[in-house]
């Protein structure tokens, strides 16, 4: 088989089907991350022929033509000048995922789980989430003509509801949190069929969110950067930056592992307490950045199990630290991110006195910020006053 799952536990060997979503040899619990997450693996030919291609293409398990036309990835990488001065970081970038059609790195994962569902003659697709990947979902489905079922926690912004809304996504509003939303997108496919998107539960959104690591590469010059910022919640995002990077390695193409940063809002932080204490415990999660929102992220031993093989590092920052870092981002480089996004930055502003100054650095940038504006609106304070003349100007 040119490509398989693999699982990331036992290390058993399955067959790529869409009815398959995690190893079957490993019980889940409903208070602990998904036991048994399964990777894609290539063989050689396939290794060989992306050494000379560098085609991401060539490296994902589906085949060009079932991809829907909307134009995904080759998100911009730029260099921050004014933050760069700010922060004394020459060599400081932005991988810019806001720019993907829906406004949010989660499109990387809905363009194979769609293609994946296209290649077997799928049409269906549930998905729970905050909002983005949920937009995402129903964006990417509407350009691949698939129906998309959406779950969505009652806290959700609005902007992301609507934008669900507008792709034409059937709409399940839960009275409830994130995690509530992921178990009975579960149950409704289970009872009602179509394929589950959900971030970790389907491979595919690994393996998609893997292309932003070997876009960094390939935008750096075909090296691999230092140290990579990643926004956490189910884990997921980070786990495909290290699939990415990876199966860089794996090609031969880079030596070493870059040193990745999982950076989490203090109040949803069950991954960096995982890191420290050595398991999971659930969180009640409170945070502005609903995006990495999580009790239990899903992908929690997946991540942990990657950030500890790979010398990785957890970061908490505070709600006013990434507001803060939120402002410091627009008012700097013209980049408006929403707050999970933003995290990225916060986590860097905590440890830059702690690392190579001069090494290169790129922060995840992973959701615009007219997503949530309520958010954005608390350290800004909109004019109050009207005007019909220059003359009332102070």
């Amino acid at each position: 088989m040119r490509f398989r799952y693999v699982c990331s536990e036992c290390r058993r060997e399955f067959e790529i089907t869409p009815e398959l979503m995690v190893c079957p040899h490993h019980e889940q619990r409903p208070d602990r991350p998904l036991r048994g997450v399964l990777e894609v693996r290539f063989d050689d030919e396939v290794a060989q022929k992306f050494r000379r291609s560098l085609d991401i293409f060539d490296i994902l398990p589906v085949p060009r033509e079932f991809f829907p036309p909307i134009p995904v990835g080759n998100t911009p990488m730029w260099s921050p000048s004014n933050l760069r001065k700010k922060l004394e970081l020459p060599n400081l970038y932005l991988k810019d995922d806001t720019a993907n059609p829906t406004g949010s790195l989660k499109d990387r994962a809905s363009f194979l789980v769609s293609a994946f569902a296209r290649m077997h003659g799928i049409k269906d697709i549930v998905v729970a989430s905050t909002g983005n990947a949920g937009s995402s979902m129903a964006g990417i489905g509407a350009a691949a003509g698939q129906k998309v079922t959406l779950f969505i926690p009652a806290a959700a912004p609005k902007a992301k509801l609507i934008q669900a809304l507008q792709y034409g996504a059937h709409v399940v509003r839960v009275d409830g949190n994130y995690d509530l939303a992921y178990d009975l997108s579960l149950e409704y496919s289970r009872r009602f069929g179509g394929m589950s998107r959900n971030t970790g539960y389907n491979p595919m959104t690994i393996e998609g969110k893997k292309t932003a690591a070997i876009e960094i590469f390939l935008q750096l010059g075909r090296r691999a950067p230092n140290f990579v910022f990643v926004p956490v919640g189910d884990g997921v995002i980070i786990a495909g930056v290290y699939k990415g990077f990876a199966d860089l390695m794996g090609a031969g193409l880079i030596e070493t592992m870059p040193t990745v940063f999982a950076v989490q809002a203090r109040g949803s932080n069950a991954l960096c307490q995982a890191m420290e204490k050595g398991d999971f415990e659930p969180v009640s999660a409170q945070t502005v950045a609903d995006s990495i929102s999580v009790d239990v992220p899903r992908n929690g031993y997946h991540a942990l199990a990657n950030l500890k093989r790979y010398g990785g590092r957890c970061i908490e920052v505070t709600d006013d630290e990434i507001l803060e870092a939120q402002l410091m981002l627009s008012s700097t480089t013209g980049l408006f991110a929403e707050p999970a996004a933003s995290a990225s930055l916060a986590g860097l502003l905590k440890v830059r006195n702690s690392i190579d100054q001069k090494g290169t650095i790129v922060l995840l940038i992973t959701g615009n910020g007219l997503k949530d504006i309520a958010a954005a609106q608390k350290l800004v304070e909109l004019p109050q006053k009207l005007i019909k003349s220059i003359d009332e100007l102070e």
